[in-house]
């Protein structure tokens, strides 16, 4: 007696981890990045010049050398979650490899950046 097959049989539950197909640039990571504001200064991290650098490995793998206003922020952990959520369908994985020199300055801050704390009544 031969045993039939039925099509649901032929049906895999196993699925392929979700790898990227394409390598971002450092231009798309950093675009991604503006959406990752500042809770104090209410800046994006990359127009408050906290991004010093951003690796990328060749299966989408990145590591951001990041900075904060000040050593004692107690903020790191919501920053890194939503550096997760910024960069989440762009990147396999993201590290945040946190730096302090050279240490931040006011000067670091991109023209945008200073229309935006202007905007919110920074004197800059």
């Amino acid at each position: 007696m031969t045993e039939s097959v039925r099509p649901s049989d032929l049906v895999q539950d196993s699925f392929p981890d979700s790898v990227l197909s394409a390598r971002p640039s450092e231009d798309d990571i950093l675009e991604a990045m503006k959406d990752v504001v500042d809770p104090e200064l209410m800046v994006n991290v990359v127009d408050l010049g906290l991004v010093y650098g951003v690796t990328i490995d060749d299966e989408a793998n990145t590591t951001i050398d990041m900075t904060l206003t000040s050593p004692t922020c107690p903020l790191t952990d919501q920053l890194e979650y939503n550096t997760q959520l910024a960069l989440d369908g762009l990147v396999n994985s993201v590290t945040i490899n946190w730096v302090w020199l050279p240490p931040w300055s006011l000067e670091m801050i991109t023209e945008d950046g200073r229309e935006q704390l202007r905007s919110i009544g920074y004197n800059l």
